[in-house]
C-alpha cells in the first residue's frame, strides 16, 4: 500500500475497498445499534472484515465513539428493520439491518439563512461528522481517536490504516441544508466563502490531530463536489481552495491524503489534482460516472495514486463471476502499468453485494496483479 501511495510499483497490486455500513452489517453477526455506537464492536468489525476479504488496508470511517453511550439510552427494542434506540433526551435512532441509521430528533432543527448567520453562530469546534442528510455522528471530545489505537494495536505494521474526514463543502451544505446551501453559492458567494473558511480552519485542526495517531493516510470525503451538483467553475471557487489547504497541511506531516468524490468527475480531474492530494478515489466508470480508467491513468501518472474504479452496483451486484473477473483483469492491466494503483471499488461496496463476489477481486489480484 505504501509503495502504491508513493506512486511506485509494488510486487503486487494492493486491494482495499470501502464497505458500506449496510454491507458490513450483513456480513457481521452483530447488533446494528452496537456496531454504530460502540467503539469496540465497530473496531473489531472492521478488523474482521479486512480479514474476511484479505484487504491490504482498513478505512476507519467513523471516529469519536462515546464508550459510555449506553448510559444515555432510555430503551432499546428489536424491530423487523433492526433496532430502535430511544435516548434519554427524547431523540430516537432507527438502526437498520442493511443501511445507515436514521436519526429522529425530538427538537426541530432551525432553518439557517446565510444572509443573517454570524461568525458567532458557527460551531466553535467539530463535534460531529455529517454522515448523510440529518444523520450526524457525534465525536466525543474525550475520546476523539480511541478507535485508531484499538485498530492499530491489532494490525499496525501489517496493514495500511486510513482515517477519514469530511470536506468543508460537505459541512457547509449540511449546515444550511443541501438546496439552501447550493443556492447560497449563487446568491451570496462571498458569505459562503466566509463560512467555508471557518469550517476549513476547524477541519485543519481535526486533520492535524488525526495525523498524530500514526495512520498511513486520510480520506477526504467530498461526495457533493461532482458534476451532478456543481460545475467545474464552482468546484474551482468553492471546493478546491479549501480542500487544498487541508491537503497541504496533511502532506507536510508525511501522511498521505486522497480525495473521494462520487459520480461524474471527468471534467474536474485536473482541478482535483491541483489540490496536491496524494491520490484520488472513486473515479466512477460509466454508467455510475464518466471516468475511463485508461484516460485517468495517463493524466495522473506520476502525480497521484488511483484507488478504484470497479463498479460496485452494475458489476458486483448484478454481474456474473466471469464479467467481474474480466473487468478486474482489465483494470489491473491498466493500473499496474502506470504505478501508483490500488484496486478498489469506485465507491462503497453496495449492501446486497454477495461476499463471494467481493472475494473474486482478491482472486483477480492474486492471478493478474
Amino acid at each position: 500500500m505504501n509503495t502504491a501511495m508513493n506512486l511506485g510499483t509494488p510486487d503486487r497490486v494492493p486491494i482495499m475497498c470501502q464497505l458500506s455500513i449496510g454491507h458490513m452489517l450483513l456480513q457481521l453477526n452483530v447488533s446494528p445499534a452496537e456496531f454504530w455506537f460502540d467503539p469496540e464492536v465497530f473496531a473489531h468489525g472492521l478488523i474482521a472484515l479486512r480479514e474476511l476479504y484479505d484487504f491490504d488496508g482498513i478505512l476507519i470511517s467513523l471516529h469519536g465513539h462515546n464508550p459510555h453511550w449506553r448510559d444515555e439510552v432510555q430503551s432499546r427494542r428489536l424491530t423487523n428493520e433492526g433496532e430502535e434506540v430511544l435516548w434519554k433526551n427524547g431523540d430516537k435512532t432507527i438502526c437498520y439491518l442493511d443501511d445507515l441509521p436514521r436519526q429522529i430528533s425530538s427538537t426541530e432543527r432551525a432553518k439557517l439563512d446565510i444572509e443573517s448567520v454570524r461568525d458567532a453562530d458557527l460551531p466553535p469546534m467539530l463535534d460531529y461528522i455529517p454522515v448523510s442528510q440529518d444523520l450526524h455522528f457525534r465525536i466525543d471530545p474525550d475520546h476523539p481517536f480511541d478507535i485508531f489505537k484499538t485498530v492499530a494495536a491489532e494490525v499496525a505494521e501489517k496493514f495500511s490504516v486510513h482515517g477519514e474526514i469530511t470536506s468543508p463543502f460537505d459541512y457547509f451544505l449540511d449546515y444550511f441544508g443541501y438546496q439552501e446551501g447550493l443556492m447560497a453559492l449563487i446568491e451570496n458567494p462571498e458569505k459562503s466563502k466566509q463560512v467555508l473558511v471557518h469550517f476549513t480552519a476547524l477541519l485543519k485542526m481535526l486533520a492535524l490531530e488525526m495525523c498524530e495517531t500514526g495512520i498511513d493516510a486520510i480520506k477526504l470525503s467530498s461526495p457533493f463536489a461532482g458534476a451532478g451538483f456543481i460545475s467545474p467553475e464552482f468546484y474551482a471557487e468553492f471546493v478546491l481552495p479549501f480542500e487544498r489547504e487541508i491537503v497541504q497541511l496533511v502532506r507536510k506531516k508525511n501522511v498521505h491524503i486522497y480525495l473521494h468524490t462520487c459520480g461524474a468527475i471527468a471534467d474536474r480531474l485536473s482541478l482535483m489534482l491541483a489540490s496536491g492530494a496524494s491520490g484520488l478515489e472513486c473515479l466512477d466508470p460509466p454508467p455510475l460516472g464518466n471516468v475511463e480508467l485508461e484516460e485517468a491513468a495517463k493524466m495522473m501518472r506520476g502525480k497521484a495514486f488511483i484507488k478504484g474504479n470497479v463498479d460496485s452496483v452494475n458489476l458486483l451486484l448484478f454481474g456474473t463471476d466471469q464479467e467481474i473477473m474480466a473487468d478486474a483483469k482489465r483494470r489491473l492491466d491498466i493500473g499496474k502499468g502506470s504505478g501508483g494503483y490500488i484496486l478498489s471499488t469506485a465507491c462503497s461496496i453496495a449492501p446486497r453485494v454477495l461476499q463471494e463476489k467481493v472475494l473474486l477481486l482478491r482472486e483477480a489480484v492474486g492471478r493478474w496483479g
